[in-house]
Formats: structure tokens, sequence, C-alpha cells
């Protein structure tokens, strides 16, 4: 990417989020109003292959979502911690799952700095500019020119859409001011949510009309936007405007700007989900129609498996399978290096001395009590299976060697559970499958042995002793004293269960339980070796009509969510549109013992750290102080 080289091309080119950059008696910042450099801007459009340059300037802003380091949703709810003090990652992101967000230096800030939204909506805006203008450019074709257009529309909508998801209310930049304007026009306001949504959708749609159906060619162009994409986010988008956090809250019902204009609508509307619904279905037709479905690990092979690890495998490649035919939007821009490092257990005792695991990302025991039963209900609802003493020691039989170590204790939590259980964690006493296999075969196949003493212990085990293998392509091999990357994937922004499920749930909420709401949710369940939630309720749970209604489906969906997208960084954000956090993520993280050698002790529940979610402050992130200060407009979200 080449923002760094352009980045000349935008000074004097007002961006409508940062008027701090432009009022009296504040410091000269990146943005300039002096255009020092407006004829380099008709340079960089003087050909097709400059302009593309610029084009990929526009999609350099894209968010590293496949980054720890810099997503705080994988960090920053309440299904992944880490040691505390970290030494061996950044833990800069980490702050807001501490309950560290401040306004004066605000973690994570995209409303202003060189690297923010609103820049890259600027960015967009003079492309936008340039390349709509038949006489620039004057040896790019009309189709290619379209498609362009249709690209950087979207980009200018995600990012809207980005600022909208973090900020709440935002400053619609349709248009880039002009560099004479007069200070007034640059003290902007905030428009309603409504209205930012409406103005997303709109624009959404316009580039979708101009962007390919696929990408023709992989090598050259994997990570392109396409229709699909545009589709899918556009249901994303609505079924967020039509979340709690969004739809009729309570909480900002008298949230204004300083005209008095309210920017939230203080009304619910069932209109909003059906519309989300029916958004969610078109993205689904038009997935469907370009091949996407969910991933399921090929039955004919060359790996000597059984249907156990096939499934598993499924699951895992879903995220971590490059190109597989469930990803919608592979994020090129964000590669799974150190994601998988961060995530890989010490699994070959030959290499015990490895110094060079570094894995960090712990789930919590919260988490791992999150998944169903093999049952497909929840473990607090299965009348069959007692889970009462979750760290009760018990060791495994042959007929579950597939899962875990035969003839080996571990705690009770980890038996008896869902395929997404085996093929999302590692832990001590459980099965790892990797395709380097010492047997050639999952049967005497690496495991997770971490105990204090044992090879998988040391710098390699995470601070609960849990590990989030879902992340973990299939091929990574842990050397000496390195690792080797068979196999790197691009992050998964964007893949067919998430449409599923927010089909389900977009219907569920519009029109109660109805068929299609069983059928999305249930081909999610079915790729998972599960039983119907109708089955699955009726003979194993202990409120066996919970399923029958509005209130019961939507706690079967958002848990679904929760298991499904398990240390994808989903729930960070899931867990505020639903208004859920205040209640979530205002508890106690826990994990187990893991200084201990002996079984006994090291299954003993930990407490690591207290989270604190202040509501409704916390559910958005609050602007600047010093944006706030220049610009006298701006109204600061509630709580801060």
């Amino acid at each position: 990417m080449i923002r760094k080289k352009y980045k000349h091309f935008i000074y004097g080119l007002v961006s409508v989020g940062l008027v701090s950059a432009f009022l009296p008696a504040c410091k000269k910042s990146f943005l300039d109003v002096t255009p020092d450099n407006i004829a380099t801007v008709d340079l960089a459009f003087n050909s097709a292959s400059e302009a593309e340059k610029y084009l990929f300037t526009c999609y350099s802003y894209l968010p590293a979502d496949g980054n720890v380091e810099s997503n705080p949703a994988f960090m920053g709810a309440d299904e992944l911690w880490m040691e505390y003090p970290t030494v061996r990652i950044s833990s800069y992101v980490w702050n807001i799952g501490r309950g560290n967000q401040n306004k004066a230096i605000a973690y994570v800030n995209t409303w202003s700095g060189d690297n923010s939204y609103y820049r890259a909506i600027r960015d967009c805006n003079v492309f936008l500019e340039q390349v709509q203008d038949l006489k620039k450019v004057p040896d790019l074709g009309i189709d290619m020119r379209t498609r362009w257009i249709g690209e950087v529309q979207f980009l200018k909508a995600y990012y809207h859409y980005l600022l909208l998801r973090q900020y709440g209310p935002i400053v619609i930049a349709d248009k880039n001011l002009a560099i004479d304007a007069p200070i007034s026009e640059m003290r902007v306001k905030r428009s309603p949510v409504d209205a930012s949504v409406d103005y997303i959708i709109a624009l959404l749609d316009t580039a979708a009309a101009k962007l390919p159906e696929r990408i023709q060619n992989n090598a050259t162009e994997m990570g392109r936007l396409t229709r699909v994409i545009a589709k899918a986010v556009k249901a994303k988008v609505l079924v967020m405007a039509a979340s709690p956090l969004y739809n009729g809250n309570p909480d900002f019902a008298n949230f204004k700007d300083n005209t008095g204009t309210l920017l939230f609508n203080p009304a619910f509307s069932i209109e909003k989900w059906q519309r989300a619904a029916d958004a969610c279905k078109e993205a689904i037709t038009a997935a469907e129609s370009n091949g996407r479905t969910l991933y399921q690990f090929p039955a004919a092979s060359e790996f000597n498996i059984t249907d156990t690890t096939r499934i598993q495998l499924g699951l895992r490649g879903a995220v971590s399978e490059p190109l597989n035919t469930e990803v919608i939007w592979p994020l090129t821009t964000s590669i799974t290096i150190a994601l998988q490092a961060f995530a890989m257990a010490h699994t070959d005792p030959e290499q015990s001395t490895n110094t060079g695991s570094i894995a960090v990302m712990a789930p919590t025991l919260k988490s791992v009590g999150m998944f169903y039963t093999k049952n497909g209900v929840p473990v607090q609802e299965d009348k069959t299976l007692n889970f009462s003493s979750p760290n009760q020691l018990r060791t495994a039989v042959a007929e579950e060697k597939y899962n875990l170590i035969e003839n080996y204790q571990t705690a009770r939590i980890n038996f008896d559970r869902e395929p997404r259980f085996y093929s999302s964690l590692g832990f001590d006493g459980g099965i790892w499958y990797m395709t380097n296999s010492p047997s050639n075969s999952d049967n005497d196949t690496w495991t997770v042995q971490s105990k204090k003493g044992q090879f998988g212990s040391g710098l390699s085990i995470p601070v609960t002793g849990y590990y989030p293998k879902k992340l973990v392509n299939r091929k990574f091999i842990w050397q000496a004293s390195n690792a080797v990357y068979i196999e790197n994937y691009a992050w998964p922004e964007i893949r067919l269960a998430d449409l599923y499920l927010l089909y389900a749930e977009a219907l569920n909420e519009a029109q109660g339980p109805v068929a299609d709401v069983h059928e999305y949710i249930n081909r999610v369940r079915s790729r998972a070796g599960l039983k119907t939630v109708a089955s699955s309720w009726t003979q194993y749970a202990n409120n066996p009509a919970k399923y029958t209604t509005k209130d019961g489906m939507r706690a079967i969906i958002h848990q679904e969510r929760g298991i499904e997208f398990a240390y994808e960084g989903q729930r960070f954000w899931d867990l505020r549109r639903w208004k859920e956090a205040g209640v979530q993520l205002n508890g106690n993280i826990q994990g187990w013992d893991t200084n201990q050698s002996d079984a006994s002790l090291y299954y003993k529940t930990i407490t690591l750290f207290s989270q604190r979610f202040v509501v409704p402050r916390d559910y958005f992130w609050p602007i600047a102080e010093g944006d706030m200060r220049v610009n006298p407009n701006l109204v600061q979200n509630p709580g801060w």
C-alpha cells in the first residue's frame, strides 16, 4: 500500500472530521489549509497507472482486523485475555478491555489523526472528484473507471460505517470542503444516527451497481471489492442499526446536538429489523449464487482421519483455510502470521526447549463455558449432563481419544462438549491435530500437556490455560527456535455463517421464530455436527419450549453467534449493539492456575481481573478533547 507516498496530495484538503486543524489558536497539524501541493493532485490523475496507486491508497486505511495488536475487538471483551503486565506483545489496544479508555488521549482513535477514517474518507473524496471527471485520467477505459468509482464509493461508505459503529452519531463527509471555506462551514455537526445509516446504505447501493459480481483472478485481485461484499456489508449495517443500542435506546433518548436536534431516534421501529432481514436474505442469495457455501473439510483427501477430526478441520478451516468457500471478504490488508504465533500451543515434545513460542491469547473460563454440550444445548440447560463442578478431575477413555488424551486427567468442563469446543480450543489434555501429525493420522497425534514441568509449559502457555486453536492454520509448525508458516491466510472479515446468523436474528426480531429462522441457524449447527434447535431443546433441555418464543430464540441466536464466532472479535461489537455489554463486561476474568504441576492444584479457578463497563458511557468512544475544544458544534458522547 502507498498511503505515505501520497500523503502530500491531500494537504490543504479539508476533513470535516478534523476541523480542529483549521480553527484559530490551534497548532498546525498534518492538515494544513495552505494548498502547497494542489498541482501534485492533478499529476496523480494524469494516467491510469498513477490513479490506480491512489485507489490503493484509499484501500490502505482498511483496519488490520487480523492483528491482535491493533484490533481492539480481540482483547476488548470477555472471551480472550493476556498476562499482565504483558511483555511479549503490545498491550495498547488491550487498555480498552481493561477499562482504561479516556477522552484526553483515546485508545484506537479513528476520528482524528494521520490514520483516521476521516482522512481515509477525504482521500476517497479526492479520488471520486478526479476520476468521475471524464477529462481526467484519459487512458482509463469506461468499464474500469466505473469499477474503480464503485470501489471507492464502497470504501467511503465503509469508513463512515466503522465510525458509526465506534462513535455513534457521526459527521457525514460527503464532499471535501473548499480550501478557502469560511471557518463557520468547518465547524461541522454530527448527524443523527438514522440519517447516517441512510447515507451509508444509499452509498453502498450506488457502489454495488458498479462492482463486479466476483473476482476473476485471485492471484492479482484477491481482496478487491465485489457486489457480494457490498451487499454483505449493507446487511451488517442494517442489523446494527436495528439493534437495541441504536433502535429506540432510552439511554440516549435525550442526546442532542447544541441546536436541540435529537441524535438518536427515541422510538423503537420493528420495521428496521424487517429491513435488515431483507438485506441479509439478499446478501445470502448473492453470495450463494457466487459459489459461497459453509466450508467443510473434503471427505476425499490424502488425510487418514476420522469424521470427528474432519468436522473439526472444517470448523477451523472456515476461519484459517485460505480462499475457502465460506469467506465472502478476505481482508488481504491483514495477514495472520503473528496471530497464529500468538494462538499456537507447544505440541511437539521433541521441541521442548523452543523459546520462539509466544502464545499469549488466552480464552477465558467464561468463554469456555459458553460452548454447548455434545447435545447442542447450553451446559446449564442440559438435563442429561452435570457440569455443576467444572473443575472436577476426570480421566479420558478410549472412546474420547480424538478429542482428549486417552487415560489423561483433565477438568470435567473439557468433556462431553460440542465439536466447536474441540475445534476452537486447545487445553491441557486435549488433542491438537495438524497436517504434520507424526502418525500421518489423527491416531497418536499432537497433544497439549501444559501443566508446569510438562513439555508444553513455559513460555508457550497462555494465562488461563486455554488456546484459541481455531485461529491457527492446520499447516503451522513450530521448530527448534522459530515457526514455519507453511500457510498464511487473509483475515476473513465476513464469512457466510455470519450472514446466516444475522438473517436468523433479524427475522426473529421482525416476525418471531418462523421457519426461515430455524432453517438458517440449523445450517450453521449442521456444519458443526449438531442436531436442529428444535430436536436438541426438545430432547435435552430443561426448558424444552425455549425455542418457540421470540425471547427464547433470541437468547439461542445470541449464544450461537458467540460460539460460532468465538475469538474472532465479533463478540466485542455484538455485546454493544445488543446492549448486553453492561452486564457481560462487568465481571471477573478467570482461568486455571497454570503455575501448578499437580492436576488437583492446576484446575483451581483463579481470578485474573475484574472488568468494569460503565453504562452508557462505554458503549461508544469519546471524541478527543482537542477536537471538542476547537469545534463548539461537536457534542461529546454521553458519560464522557
